[in-house]
């Protein structure tokens, strides 16, 4: 199949794959006599497995590693503890991320949403030294 093919069957855009080839996260292509990309089912497979650690969150670094271990290099252990290190990132974000949340809620229930600025606690709390 093309790289149009490919892109449309993964739904993954053709500069993508581009850029995972010369990532090296996709191996490079054979070419056809007219000098085209030829992609195989194993390729829709390896694009399909990175697009969805994508959308876990693993970077492309992260996602080598992966692909790396699956391809034999490695053990179940060594995917879980790749796993485990993403899930503590994750828990890391979601932890900052409610504190964020519960800062912001803070100001925005002080905030009566009318009178001065000069008054206003929310422009106040953004310009004190802590």
């Amino acid at each position: 199949m093309n790289i149009g093919q490919l892109a449309r069957q993964t739904q993954v855009p053709i500069d993508t794959i581009r850029y995972y080839e010369r990532q090296r996260l996709l191996p490079e292509p054979p070419r056809s006599s007219g000098g085209y990309r030829r992609y195989a089912e194993d390729d829709v497979a390896r694009l399909n497995f990175i697009r969805r650690a994508k959308g876990l969150g693993f970077t492309l670094e992260e996602i080598s590693e992966l692909l790396s271990i699956s391809a034999g290099r490695g053990d179940m252990a060594a995917v879980k503890e790749a796993a485990s290190r993403k899930l503590a990132q994750v828990q890391q974000r979601m932890d900052e991320l409610a504190r964020m949340r519960d800062a912001l809620q803070v100001m925005v229930d002080a905030c009566p949403g009318h009178g001065a600025l000069r008054d206003c606690p929310i422009v106040s709390a953004l310009r004190e030294d802590r």
